[in-house]
């Protein structure tokens, strides 16, 4: 009937109602292998049931038996599903595994029966391979097509899989239409109750999925089931290789550069739901987004009162700048479900927005170009990768467990560590993503996407989106809204918010264990990488090393963390907090243990110290003592007599700034007559304690004088 060299003759039908995510990936692998698509039920409403709850798919039936009637005899139909279907190779393989089937109507097979499982003992057995007739793939010769639907008579609402499985499973019926089932998955693969059977085979610049039960490569991919379809599409058939890398990743873009008009509307939805260090730091880097504030709107939900002074200084400073902005704080009680909610609504209510971007406050988002690069990608839901520091955790999962939880795709670790680089269909995103307001109005217009008896937020967003229940004909558990994660750039990371202390002024300084990047970012002096190789450190005095460690900020959170704890020894001899109890050289301080501040700054010297210690002094080990911040005022105490300190070398910082902040001040060594007299605040002296460097705190005149101070080996 059909000569295999004529692709022509072959003709793929299918049902879609409307066009989804699904469809639009089904159009794009039939148009790169050129097969010939007639789409039924275009713009006609959908009665044929929802397959999540109870057998459906009559109105199929109906549509190919109508359909059939118009198409030439000598055709060879392939009826597919589209929604969830990929196609892995091209209609001259597909005609050729047909014809040697020698049968003249094939089936795609299942591992499970349904919707009927009464019926499991009359299906024909075969010696090898699958026993159970699937409804969503068949290919066969029209006149004989014709023949088997001749007889539906069936409600759109109908099991179209009941109607095809009781005329397999009827020999003289099966003989005289003369049926067979791919039954080792040559031609199509149905995911459903087997997915472990697949994996990717990537070859010559194309990607198949080989079933490794039975060693074929099937043509057609249909994910009648959960997930994995979207994981084998992001490879399937040229989507990525390792030879060209994402092939469509620049496709369909919706660029933002020379934009004649406004930028799209935004609103940004900020929500602080836990105690979360550097959150002053998130808004500093939400001022830096490289887009036009006039075209972002804010809404701000913030449950934690300890964070109100950060947002409350942000809107004072800034809120001018945003076309608007709404705020809930922690005095009105709403529940985080409610306050999701809330923040989709600004946009779903707002006929100019185009999208609403959700960010948590512990992101950090380092990438200035976010979101602009969010909306060109022009999908419906993206977010863009960030990773938690030193970890695999990520934002988002690359497959589902059975029960809806998490699991780990085979490509997540090469994904996360940039081996391998695009945007990638996932089922499930968290703590910052975009989302199309197109979505709102549509697919995601229900008022309340969050809630869920048993999921978290996010779960409950992701699940009601990838299974949103569109009256379509191949509803299923994996057919809603497509959601995509993009590696293309580095974006930023995740805060870890675990063992945060809000006992302090200053939290975020105790921060250095938990999230020591951020801490790094804030509080280390920005020229602090170049000092060796920039040649940084100064030698102002024979044998003194000056090198910039701390920032500004970083200075004055220690200055005012000890103004905070305010209790400021009084300068005698006695002391009792240091072993012997007698201060041979007492000064005003407060050490690091009474703030309990000794281990981060153990981890400060260790960390940031010790690698200029070894360089300057190779072959010795470095081990920290006593470590305070000393204060010096002319009314209280002024200078310091010359002295030698109980170490083998120390560690003097400056915490402020000479003019600006006091006068006089400094640090002389009196066998050399050298003076350090303007320290740059944030600067380290480093200087042997002992023996040559017999030195003295010069007089402050004005103003008060911090620094803080760290004996080494004493």
């Amino acid at each position: 009937r059909c000569n295999i060299g004529l692709q022509c003759n072959l003709l793929v039908v299918t049902v879609a109602t409307k066009e989804t995510d699904g469809f639009r990936r089904f159009m794009r692998s039939a148009r790169h292998f050129n097969y010939t698509i007639k789409v039924l039920g275009r713009g006609e409403p959908w009665k044929g049931g929802d397959y999540m709850t109870e057998p459906g798919g009559g109105q199929k039936v109906r549509l190919l038996k109508a359909g059939l009637q118009e198409m030439e005899e000598d055709k060879v139909v392939l009826f597919i599903d589209s929604y969830d279907v990929v196609f892995a190779s091209g209609p001259k393989e597909l005609l050729k595994k047909f014809q040697q089937t020698r049968h003249k109507v094939v089936f795609s097979a299942e591992t499970l029966i349904w919707p009927d499982r009464h019926l499991e003992d009359k299906h024909p057995h075969f010696r090898e391979g699958k026993r159970f007739l699937g409804s969503g793939g068949f290919i066969g010769y029209v006149p004989n097509l014709k023949e088997m639907v001749a007889d539906w008579t069936g409600e759109d609402s109908d099991s179209d899989q009941l109607f095809f499985t009781k005329i397999y499973i009827n020999p003289e019926k099966r003989k005289s239409i003369n049926i067979t089932l791919d039954n080792r998955c040559r031609m199509f693969h149905n995911l459903h109750g087997s997915l472990d059977e697949v994996v990717l085979k990537f070859e010559d610049g194309q990607v198949r999925a080989r079933n490794v039960l039975y060693d074929t490569l099937p043509v057609v991919i249909h994910g009648n089931g959960p997930t994995k379809i979207n994981y084998l599409s992001n490879y399937i058939p040229t989507v990525w290789t390792f030879e060209t890398g994402c092939s469509v990743c620049l496709e369909d873009l919706r660029p933002l550069s020379g934009l004649k008009s406004e930028y799209p509307l935004v609103v940004i939805g900020i929500f602080i739901q836990q105690p979360t260090p550097f959150v002053s730091v998130f808004f500093e880097t939400l001022l830096k987004l490289e887009y036009p504030k006039n075209r972002l709107k804010l809404f701000i939900y913030n449950q934690e009162q300890h964070h109100e002074v950060a947002v409350s200084s942000f809107l004072k400073d800034h809120r001018k700048e945003y076309q608007d902005v709404k705020v809930i704080g922690p005095e009105e009680n709403m529940d985080r479900v409610a306050s999701r909610n809330l923040g989709l609504d600004m946009c779903r209510q707002d006929k100019d927005c185009e999208y609403f971007f959700s960010v948590d406050i512990e992101v950090v988002l380092k990438n200035k170009d976010t979101l602009k690069i969010l909306i060109e990608q022009n999908e419906p839901i993206i977010a863009p990768m960030i990773t938690r520091e030193g970890r695999l955790w990520t934002n988002f999962w690359g497959a589902l467990s059975a029960d809806g939880y998490y699991a780990r795709s085979e490509d997540y670790v090469d994904i996360v560590q940039g081996r391998r680089v695009g945007v990638w269909n996932v089922p499930y995103l968290t703590k910052v993503y975009l989302v199309k307001a197109s979505l709102l109005h549509e697919e995601l217009s229900n008022n309340d996407l969050f809630s869920s008896g048993t999921l978290d937020l996010d779960m409950a967003f992701c699940h009601n989106a990838r299974n949103k229940v569109i009256l379509t004909p191949f509803a299923s558990i994996s057919q809603g809204v497509f959601m995509y994660v993009t590696n293309m750039h580095t974006f930023g990371r995740m805060l870890s918010t675990e063992n945060y202390q809000m006992s302090h002024l200053h939290n975020d300084l105790w921060q250095i264990f938990e999230n020591p990047k951020d801490w790094e970012e804030r509080y280390i002096h920005e020229n602090y990488t170049k000092i060796m190789r920039d040649k940084l450190i100064e030698t102002p005095c024979p044998d003194v090393y000056w090198f910039p460690l701390f920032s500004d900020i970083g200075c004055d959170h220690i200055v005012q963390e000890m103004e905070n704890f305010g209790q400021w020894s009084g300068g005698r001899n006695t002391d009792t907090r240091i072993q012997g109890g007698y201060e041979n050289v007492p000064t005003i301080d407060i050490h690091m243990t009474q703030i309990n501040y000794e281990k981060e700054w153990q981890k400060l010297l260790l960390d940031y110290i010790a690698p200029i210690t070894e360089t300057m002094y190779p072959g010795y080990y470095t081990k920290f003592d006593l470590a305070f911040v000393v204060r010096y005022k002319p009314d209280e105490q002024p200078f310091l007599r010359p002295h030698h300190d109980a170490s083998t070398f120390t560690i003097n910082i400056a915490l402020n700034q000479k003019v600006l902040d006091y006068q006089g001040g400094g640090c002389r060594f009196i066998r050399y007559n050298c003076s350090v007299e303007a320290p740059r605040k944030g600067w380290a002296l480093m200087h042997p304690g002992r023996l040559t460097h017999y030195h003295e705190g010069l007089r402050t005149t004005a103003g008060t004088r911090y620094i803080a101070v760290s004996f080494v080996d004493p």
